[in-house]
């Protein structure tokens, strides 16, 4: 490879891992606001005297928790929610 073919590649590297590093924190910014604005809503909820709407199929995902099947319980949470991967899994340890 000749060194303009070389430097450019190492620019596109370093861009790429550029890129990457700067959307790892933006997702984690959107991550740390979200899980803020969840407490509060949890607060404004508790302050009024109110219950969360009980999630979808929530009986079900607790039966399986309290039987040991976490990993089914997970997959339940997510076709019930949506969710990804690690906010059903936090979500499920939260009922143990």
């Amino acid at each position: 490879m000749d060194v303009i073919g070389s430097a450019t590649l190492v620019l596109v590297v370093l861009v790429y891992f550029a890129i990457e590093s700067s959307e790892r924190k933006v997702r984690k910014e959107v991550s740390r606001r979200i899980d803020r604005l969840e407490d509060k809503v949890d607060l404004l909820l508790k302050d009024a005297g109110l219950e969360a709407p009980p999630l979808p199929r929530q009986d079900e995902v607790v039966a399986l928790t309290r039987a040991g099947k976490k990993i089914e319980a997970i997959k339940v949470y997510r076709e019930a929610t949506g969710a990804g991967l690690a906010e059903a899994k936090t979500a499920v340890e939260r009922l143990t």
